[in-house]
């Protein structure tokens, strides 16, 4: 008998790669082999491929029956093997016209009564499918309209395998997906929490509102009760919608990772992930047997909040050093080296000591000189050197509580973050860089130029705080956001002052 021939997907890391399977259907006793490096989840498939065959369309053809996954030195995992197999082993029985599977990738996973079940990771298949020249994909109903999403892809859905038996034997042809999604979909979020909610602290405002403009990291100090956390939750409201290509960057990661529907076609919204303290290396920078992405993957574009930030391990948080400077993770293993994208902005929030009440006024501290510097080491060095931002936030008053007014709208903030955003776009269109927080040290020296009265001012601080060269050029992209939101083509004295007080944690650290 011929063998069948026909594509499928596995997902590596955050890609697809193209595997073809082959099947071989020969004279011996009933036996049924799946080879070329299937996982656990695929070599079970062979039960579910037998019912499946057998209650639904034709029967599994009582052979000896081979079915090879090339290439073979790559690991395939996942239940999308499912359906491919099952039709290349119809193919090869003759149940199926020779050669119809070989001009499709078809993925999907099977139950014992033959419906076709969605699976994970669909955006990426189809974008590796685009890559690799091929026209059509065959998808389970559920992730028909998300994979439809790419360009230049016919997508054709079936819920039932006898869909596609008759589709190749009887010309009963299968529907075609057609993506739903609408260009109002990456608007503005309409549901995000408001900065007017938030009375007093128009310093930290202020601050999250550079940190927005210029996408800096930002760690929020201040006794418990002062709106850390509340002023933190509504940073997503004053970021700019994503744009058409990060929304594809960031479905993909979050469908490979399972958290959002199969069904899903586009996140619309800046992710805002929010991991406990207790949460291991693997959960937050990515890995396991199989490395998946973790929460500074998943917080791609958009924020990672880390409340309680002395709380975690050390060796937990010095893991965010790598992701913050290179926006990448780098993850090893014996047999591959893989990449997952991690540009976010990191924002933090601690209580200035153990007890929280260190430099409030309502209420006095009882932590000793000690505690509070083993209190503050948690967090070393090189990552705190790494925050552009650390906001100290004041416990509110009776009459702030109270009286205060309420301050401007996430939309009139949002205003003003995006036309710093479009300055920065307009700076960096011959380059790589995107915003004011990744320009290079030699961007730095070319947009970040000051003034006689600025250098004398910026020596001054780095010597008495004994800065590093990293936060020499930390406090210089600030100010270059500061004025980039007054719409000032130079860095004036004011911008510098105003970004080398946004530093309140070397200046306590160097007393």
């Amino acid at each position: 008998m011929p063998t069948a021939l026909t594509k499928t997907a596995t997902i590596i890391g955050i890609d697809a790669h193209i595997i073809e399977v082959e099947a071989d259907v020969s004279i011996g006793m009933g036996v049924f082999n799946i080879v070329g490096l299937p996982d656990g989840t695929i070599k079970e498939s062979r039960e579910r491929i037998v019912a499946a065959l057998n209650n639904s369309c034709g029967e599994f053809p009582i052979r000896r029956v081979v079915v090879n996954l090339a290439p073979a030195d790559i690991k395939k995992v996942g239940t999308g093997f499912d359906l491919p197999v099952a039709l290349a082993v119809l193919e090869a029985s003759k149940q199926l016209p020779h050669g119809c599977l070989r001009d499709y990738l078809i993925v999907g996973e099977l139950a014992l009564d033959g419906k076709i079940r969605p699976i994970d990771g669909i955006l990426a298949i189809g974008l590796a499918a685009k890559k690799a020249g091929i026209r059509t994909l065959i998808v389970p109903e559920e992730n028909g309209p998300a994979a439809a999403i790419v360009d230049g892809l016919s997508v054709l859905t079936a819920s039932h395998i006898r869909h596609l038996f008759d589709h190749f034997t009887e010309n009963a042809f299968l529907s075609e997906a057609v993506s739903q999604l609408e260009p109002s979909d990456l608007g503005p979020p309409e549901d995000f929490l408001d900065f007017s909610d938030v009375k007093g602290q128009e310093s930290a405002k202020r601050a999250l509102e550079i940190a927005a403009a210029g996408k800096h990291n930002v760690l929020l100090t201040g006794p418990p009760g002062s709106g850390k956390s509340m002023l933190s939750k509504r940073l997503p409201g004053i970021l700019p919608p994503l744009s058409f290509d990060e929304a594809l960057e960031v479905t993909k990661i979050h469908s490979i990772a399972g958290t959002i529907s199969k069904s899903h076609q586009l996140v619309n919204q800046r992710a805002f992930r929010s991991p406990h303290h207790s949460t291991s290396g693997a959960g937050l920078i990515g890995g396991g047997t199989y490395p998946r992405p973790g929460e500074v993957s998943l917080a791609h574009h958009g924020v990672l909040f880390l409340d309680e930030f002395p709380e975690f391990p050390r060796s937990i948080l010095d893991l965010l050093r790598q992701p913050l400077e290179d926006k990448r993770v780098v993850i090893s293993r014996a047999s591959v080296s893989l990449q997952f994208p991690s540009d976010f902005v990191l924002l933090a929030a601690m209580n200035p000591c153990p007890c929280g009440y260190l430099g409030s006024e309502g209420k006095e501290c009882v932590c000793s000189n000690t505690s509070v510097l083993k209190y503050r080491s948690k967090i070393s060095g090189p990552l705190l050197d790494r925050i552009d931002m650390q906001i100290e936030m004041p416990a509110l008053s009776y009459e702030e509580m109270n009286f205060a007014k309420k301050g401007e709208s996430s939309q009139m903030i949002r205003e003003r973050v995006l036309a710093a955003r479009n300055t920065q776009l307009s700076r960096f269109v011959d380059t790589t860089t995107s915003y004011n927080s990744n320009m290079t040290h030699a961007e730095v020296e070319l947009y970040c130029k000051l003034e006689t009265e600025g250098h004398e001012l910026l020596a001054s601080v780095l010597r008495k705080y004994r800065l590093s060269g990293r936060a020499h050029d930390s406090i210089l992209k600030v100010a270059r956001t500061i004025a980039d939101l007054e719409q000032s083509p130079s860095i004036r004295t004011w911008h510098l002052s105003e970004a080398v007080t946004y530093r309140c944690l070397d200046r306590e650290l160097h007393f």
